[in-house]
């Protein structure tokens, strides 16, 4: 519960300008380093967000086994997937993958079979990408024939 005025605090601050704030407040004795990499970043993601994607229907990409039951969802992975390509500018967009490890091996792949004319099979892969998420796209699509080639960070 909060009583009286946040003290510093101006009015009508956004979500992500009153995020920054209480962060800077937070930190005013120090930032622990941090060592991750590999894809993980801090980034804001809107709470408007968490709201929607907490929803039950995207829990799963997956449809339920009856048609007449899974209407909703398959109308609202299309729409998801049209809005997608939409803002990405994009001719494609799948919303039907679990996580970033199976989306790498699955775009890999799409990316092979739309540049047939090539026909090349070597995907390069920046070493900033979790090497967790390489070793599974190398496991799913390496058995097809692709060739992943590991490009090193530059830092000039």
């Amino acid at each position: 519960m909060r009583i009286g005025a946040l003290e510093g605090v101006p009015e009508a601050l956004n979500e992500m300008q009153l995020a920054r704030l209480m962060s800077e407040r937070a930190h005013r004795d120090g930032r622990p380093s941090c060592f991750i990499g590999a894809g993980a970043y801090e980034h804001h993601i809107p709470s408007a967000v968490w709201a929607v994607a907490t929803r039950g229907e995207f829990y799963s990409a997956y449809t339920p086994y009856q048609a007449e039951a899974s209407q909703g969802t398959l109308q609202l992975l299309y729409e998801y997937q049209t809005m997608m390509a939409s803002l990405t500018a994009m001719e494609v967009s799948n919303a039907s993958l679990y996580d970033g490890a199976s989306a790498l091996a699955e775009a890999s792949l799409m990316a092979v079979r739309a540049n047939r004319r090539s026909r090349s099979q070597r995907i390069l892969v920046p070493s900033t990408v979790h090497p967790h998420y390489r070793r599974a796209a190398r496991a799913i699509a390496g058995n097809q024939g692709l060739r992943f080639e590991e490009l090193p960070l530059v830092t000039d």
